[in-house]
């Protein structure tokens, strides 16, 4: 491998894992739309989820996190660029931000339910994501030790508040259910909103993304960086396994099932909502080890594509997951219980396939009008 890694080099890897977890998120949304009969929570119920189903999930995973921490590490990127300010880079994110609150709250809800207002507004990924870059572009200003301080008390603290609740007509109750307890919020004229993804620890881990920026500087060596990113993920996998094998801090213990299998799926079977320590350091540790192969490897030029794009990829897969549910729920009519849905979960997986080399496409038609565009708006897609 040369020595030193072109610009387009250290971003097609970053580029190439983000499209690799939104591929994965395309297998979850698939199981949403095609699989809800059979609807799981998080930690999912050992005795009553199939093991093909939990794995299936478990995949899963390790999208949003990977996800918000690669947001992290470009967002460094974008602010090293020669000439640009911080207070410019604070504004981007600022701006990027409450782009990406306003379409989890229009654009995205309706791609979900086809109905608008809905009853309920699901306050997913991409308005935690929104609510993080605002957050980043304040932290932007502290100094380099303080923001890693801040990332790994975050990250690594934040279950010691799981006890905290607020009943709902506190004044604490709306900010603390956005903040960290996961809780339905009555907004008035018989509205409601969940807060799916809880704020704080997410902001830990887009400061960490941020905090890793400097491993991807043009002058670093990419056998240097490479060696980092691999020190670093096997420590947040050891330091994973130590604390999920002696029932330490950061999720609830784990259980001996009646057969291994179960087992190994108690195991794994980690918090999500929001993302506990435990979580946190299996699917941040693997994320750091994938971006490490990648940056060796290259085979991912079409991964690349469709990762240079995430927000029109996440917008686009809904709504053509949905009609494609409404299609097929008129041809062949309802047909687990009142819903259409598939019958096994590998058809889960083949469906996914001709869905994702559909999306391939567009994608890679959008990518290239970004790239040849001058207007600053489309910077924000």
């Amino acid at each position: 491998m040369q020595a030193h890694a072109t610009l387009n080099e250290r971003l097609a890897s970053i580029d190439a894992l983000r499209g690799l977890v939104m591929l994965l998120m395309l297998v979850d949304h698939v199981r949403e739309f095609f699989y809800l009969h059979q609807q799981v929570s998080d930690p999912m119920l050992i005795g009553s989820t199939p093991p093909a189903l939990f794995f299936t999930r478990l995949t899963s995973h390790f999208c949003a996190p990977v996800f918000v921490l690669l947001t992290g590490l470009s967002a460094w990127l974008h602010g090293n660029k020669p000439g640009r300010t911080r207070t410019e880079t604070a504004a981007y994110l600022a701006k990027r931000g409450l782009l990406l609150i306003a379409l989890e709250l229009s654009v995205v809800t309706y791609a979900w339910s086809f109905a608008y207002p809905p009853k309920m507004f699901y306050l997913q990924v991409i308005w935690v994501i929104g609510l993080s870059m605002l957050a980043l572009a304040a932290l932007l200003w502290l100094p380099r030790t303080l923001q890693v301080a801040l990332a790994c008390l975050i990250v690594g603290g934040h279950n010691a508040l799981d006890g905290i609740h607020f009943a709902q007509d506190a004044p604490g109750f709306i900010p603390w259910a956005i903040l960290h307890d996961r809780s339905v919020i009555d907004v008035g004229f018989g509205i409601q909103a969940r807060s799916s993804y809880p704020l704080l620890p997410w902001i830990g881990i887009i400061l960490l993304g941020y905090t890793l920026g400097g491993w991807y500087d043009q002058g670093m060596d990419p056998r240097s960086r490479q060696r980092r990113l691999i020190a670093a993920g096997c420590t947040w996998l050891v330091g994973f396994t130590v604390l999920r094998a002696g029932k330490i801090h950061g999720d609830r213990p784990w259980l001996a099932g009646d057969t291994t299998v179960q087992t190994v799926m108690s195991f794994f079977n980690l918090t999500k909502y929001p993302p506990s320590l435990q979580f946190s350091l299996l699917t941040l540790g693997a994320g750091l080890l994938a971006l490490a192969w990648l940056e060796r490897v290259r085979p991912w030029r079409r991964l690349a594509e469709i990762g240079s794009v995430p927000l029109f990829f996440y917008i686009t897969h809904l709504y053509a997951l949905h009609l494609l549910y409404l299609l097929l729920g008129t041809v062949f009519g309802p047909n687990q219980g009142a819903r259409y849905g598939l019958g096994a979960v590998w058809q889960i997986w083949a469906l996914s396939v001709p869905v994702a080399l559909a999306m391939y496409w567009p994608c890679r038609w959008f990518a290239r009008i970004r790239r040849g565009s001058s207007a600053a708006w489309i910077r924000y897609f």
